[in-house]
């Protein structure tokens, strides 16, 4: 490797090494199946024995059981004090993360693992506590019992007909280390009855529910599975795991028709996925029959069940249900579906219709069909559920008139068919074409269906006799009315279909119109300012909402854009409050979304998400929800599939910077070497004429004639003044920033740069003819203008010594477009073609930049072009010199009137 390039060893020790001294904290959780079998007290007692080996210990929490044994367990060890919080007029104790975080031991205990802390507090759950305490590089014991595994909790309320509200995720728990804790199940009762786990009067009731003998045997039997289920996984081999994750993929279907069985199926595909370590999918099929919100609220907390267990969400529209799930397990190589059954009677329905499972089997030979049965609870408000079902679901009253106007209109429209008299297969013809227009203009297919029934009772009213009655005398005619309802029927459902579907593609095709637009903008942005606000733009306008975006860690309180949607000050105010900052920046620390609509940080107005790249943080969006729709499952999809763009896009950018550095860095390398070879080659000249002519003049002073020793003396003050000139060159150079090469830029106006600069050559030169010529109009250019001035007196003084006679120097200033440039003209011999590609190196072409000057030419520039050539870059300028169409040479360079986007970047 070249030894410029060589990466610097510290670089990358605090790079990389910063990381894995921050590793992720131990989980152990002392695991069992009821209260009162021993956790607390086996956690206690491991506590205690890594706390005489030498380790520092805290007690985070611990529940007061007010059992003698654990309170005298906890003497010996050190406890962190609780904090209070005030909840419905009640004083509360909760576990103090802020201050467990800040002491910061090696270990801390934290009693009860699925615990839900109380409202206020940073996290809804403990074990979202526990996590950040990981997070920070903290080992943690804690202990659960096995109801409260999500995966489980359906099976453990069939064996106790209780239903348990505190779990915890599968995947947090899968990372601990498992210590089982098991006592008899008749010890348990024993000790139950002698009042060591409850009070009496508590423990009476616990043994005729929960604690029964029988309970707590099936409930041991689960735990001692899971534990073997925990080991036996831990010893397979990883190819195996890693092959049967290949060949197996489960789908769950789920529908709106049932809470209890979409949950069922979620969990029990869950503990199927574990077992076979396979990838899993929840897929909703989605058509008009769904039942608006509070569909959309239901399968919106499935989905979080779903996504908690470590399973794929997926949401479809379409009409036809089974040919859509079909279609996705083809497509994606489902290996078994998973689908509930309801527990119910044969139904006239039945008849008439092919079940789901019944229509799988058909189409999908190679998929196997999983059927969990479930049966619906009965309780007080399912008839009310069963009356409110048959109102129409989207009724309005503009959509009741505009079905009353119409056929009203088409029984006008009938009449004069009529009286012209066309034919009475006409008159049908017209109600039939008036139900299609309000199956076009209503919403719902309520007024289809009662604008088809309407339009047959109108029809045989008014224009089937005896008119003005139902009664239908003329044989056939009830077969007409019955095919035109049927045909009205059919065209209308056949229209919401159309409409619905069509509704769905201009949805679906905007929001891909929307991601290819921001994939295509981010592609061509070439700066971080840029990424964020074409972020911001495209996130505004989609969500409708406020949203602020933040670069660096959000503590900083700068590095963030806001873009306000519709003017909305308040969302403004909000998101740069302090609270929302420090939301923000739990997000960045974290890893994880917070805020509003989460369960960490609830109280935020604005929903945080990480954009990760390589498990890191790089950036932390936040979307103002206070006052405002929540966000729905679609919208948090789009967020997540967004993200994944702009992490690649902010990624890609801050490799193109770093690698910008690396060049930048390498270039000064460069360049210091050639001025320090420039250097020493420069100087060798002037000083040695110095000391030989001052040695000269010592030695010989009384064999020198006046005239003699006055020229050795002029040119000892020409030497110096050309080394004064060489350290001014220098010290200009090093007026530039050594991090990063940028100068400090204030507007100048052009004309009094070049002024000063030819005033100051002519002071050197009073003989020579310098000519000037600026633009009429005032230029202010943002520049350094000690240095711009240096360069003009380089490149001036370059022509005059290297042009070969004495003849006029033109210098010009004028305007291109978006560039002031500067331009110095000699009419000299010019420049050597072969010079012409190395003239700006320091060592090489500015000593023999023009006509046939030795290289070793007395008082030769130097370095003078290559201290241009750097200013010049520094100013994101250009520089250039070529020789003109007829005599000399010209150098020119060009500085940008306005700073460009990566300076303001």
């Amino acid at each position: 490797m070249d030894e410029e390039n060589r990466p610097n060893p510290d670089q990358l020790l605090l790079k990389y090494g910063a990381k894995s001294s921050n590793q992720r904290g131990k989980l152990k959780v002392f695991f069992g199946y009821a209260a009162g079998v021993g956790k607390t007290y086996g956690m206690l007692r491991a506590a205690i024995e890594q706390s005489e080996a030498g380790k520092n210990v805290l007690v985070g929490y611990v529940e007061p059981h007010a059992r003698p044994e654990t309170i005298a367990l906890l003497e010996n060890l050190t406890t962190l004090p609780t904090k209070t919080i005030d909840y419905r007029g009640l004083s509360l104790e909760e576990f103090d993360l802020d201050s467990a975080l800040l002491a910061k031991p090696e270990l801390i205990l934290v009693d009860e693992l699925a615990h839900t802390n109380v409202e206020g507090s940073r996290n809804r759950k403990r074990y979202q506590d526990i996590d950040e305490l990981l997070n920070a590089g903290i080992d943690v014991y804690t202990t659960m019992n096995v109801q409260h595994l999500e995966s489980l909790n359906d099976i453990v309320e069939e064996i106790t007909n209780i239903h348990v509200n505190e779990t915890v995720p599968d995947h947090f728990f899968d990372e601990a280390f498992i210590k089982l804790i098991d006592v008899e199940p008749e010890e348990l009762v024993h000790r139950l009855k002698e009042g060591k786990i409850y009070q009496p009067h508590n423990a009476k009731k616990a043994m005729n529910h929960f604690f029964t003998l029988e309970n707590l045997k099936l409930l041991r039997e689960i735990a001692i599975r899971k534990a073997a289920d925990y080991i036996g996984m831990e010893n397979r081999p990883d190819q195996l795991l890693n092959n049967k994750r290949v060949q197996s993929k489960l789908l769950t279907y789920i529908d709106d028709t049932s809470k209890v069985g979409a949950e069922k199926c979620i969990r029990w595909t869950a503990r199927l996925a574990v077992a076979f370590r396979a990838e899993w999918v929840v897929l909703f099929v989605e058509n008009d029959e769904s039942d608006g919100k509070s569909t959309n609220e239901q399968v919106m907390k499935n989905f979080e069940l779903a996504e908690t267990l470590g399973a794929e969400t997926v949401t479809l529209n379409a009409h036809d249900k089974v040919e859509t799930i079909i279609q996705y397990a083809k497509l994606t190589g489902v290996t078994d579906i998973i689908i509930g059954k309801k527990r119910r009677g044969q139904n006239f329905r039945k008849l008439f219709k092919t079940e789901l499972e019944d229509q799988l089997v058909q189409e999908l030979n190679n998929v196997e069909i999983h059927m969990i049965p479930f049966a619906e609870k009965a309780d007080s408000a399912k008839p009310r559920e069963i009356k409110n079902s048959w109102k129409p679901k989207l009724f309005s009253t503009s959509n009741f008139l505009k079905t009353i106007l119409l056929l009203v209109v088409a029984t006008l429209c009938s009449e004069v068919v009529t009286y012209l008299g066309i034919g009475e297969q006409n008159v049908i013809v017209v109600y039939l074409l008036f139900v299609l227009i309000i199956a076009r203009a209503t919403y719902g297919y309520s007024y289809g269906v009662f604008a088809s029934i309407l339009s047959v009772l109108l029809f045989n009213w008014f224009f089937v006799e005896p008119l003005y009655s139902l009664t239908v005398y003329k044989p056939g005619y009830p077969i007409t009315l019955l095919i035109m309802l049927a045909v009205a029927l059919f065209t209308s459902n056949m229209m919401i279909r159309v409409k619905s579907q069509a509704r769905d593609s201009i949805e679906k095709e905007h929001r891909m119109e929307v991601i290819y637009d921001l994939n295509k903008d981010l592609l061509r942005v070439k700066s971080i300012n840029g990424i964020v606000a074409i972020t911001n733009r495209y996130l505004a306008q989609t969500l409708e909402r406020s949203v602020i975006f933040y670069t660096e860690k959000p503590e900083q309180n700068q590095a963030y854009q806001v873009e306000v949607y519709n003017g909305n000050q308040e969302a403004q105010a909000s998101l740069v409050s302090d609270s929302e900052i420090a939301v923000a920046n739990w997000v960045f620390n974290n890893r994880k979304e917070a805020g509003f609509g989460s369960n960490t940080l609830m109280g935020a107005s604005t929903y945080y998400f990480p954009l990760l790249s390589q498990g890191d943080t790089v950036a932390v969006i936040g979307v103002y929800c206070l006052n405002e729709r929540p966000l729905t499952h679609e919208n948090l999809n789009f967020l997540k599939l967004i993200s994944t763009q702009i992490s690649l896009a902010l990624e890609r950018q801050h490799l193109a910077n770093e690698q910008q550095e690396i060049l930048l860095e390498s270039e000064k390398e460069k360049m210091r070497g050639n001025l320090l070879r420039a250097i020493s080659h420069d100087l060798r000249t002037p000083l040695t004429g110095i000391l030989g002519a001052s040695s000269a003049i010592i030695e010989n002073k009384d064999k020198f004639t006046e005239p003699l020793k006055l020229q050795l003396l002029t040119d000892i003050k020409e030497d110096s003044e050309w080394l004064i000139r060489m350290v001014e060159n220098l010290l200009s150079v090093t007026r530039i920033d050594e991090g990063t090469m940028k100068v400090n830029k204030v507007p100048e106006a052009v004309e009094e740069i070049a002024a000063t600069a030819v005033r100051r050559i002519r002071k050197r030169f009073p003989q020579q003819e310098i000519q000037i010529t600026v633009p009429e109009e005032l230029l202010l250019v943002p520049m350094d203008g000690k240095l711009i001035e240096q360069v003009l007196i380089n490149l001036m003084e370059n022509a005059i010594r290297h042009s070969g006679k004495i003849t006029p120097i033109m210098v010009n200033v004028l305007r291109k477009d978006k560039d002031v440039v500067f331009e110095v003209r000699d009419q000299g011999i010019g420049i050597k073609k072969e010079r012409l590609n190395n003239l700006f190196n320091p060592f090489d072409g500015s000593k023999v930049s023009q006509g046939n000057a030795p290289i070793d030419a007395k008082r030769g520039l130097g370095i003078g072009l290559s201290i241009c050539k750097t200013i010049i870059a520094a100013h994101n300028g250009t520089i250039s010199g070529e020789n003109n169409e007829t005599d000399g040479a010209v150098f020119r360079f060009t500085l940008p009137i306005e700073p460009n986007e990566e300076e303001n970047g």
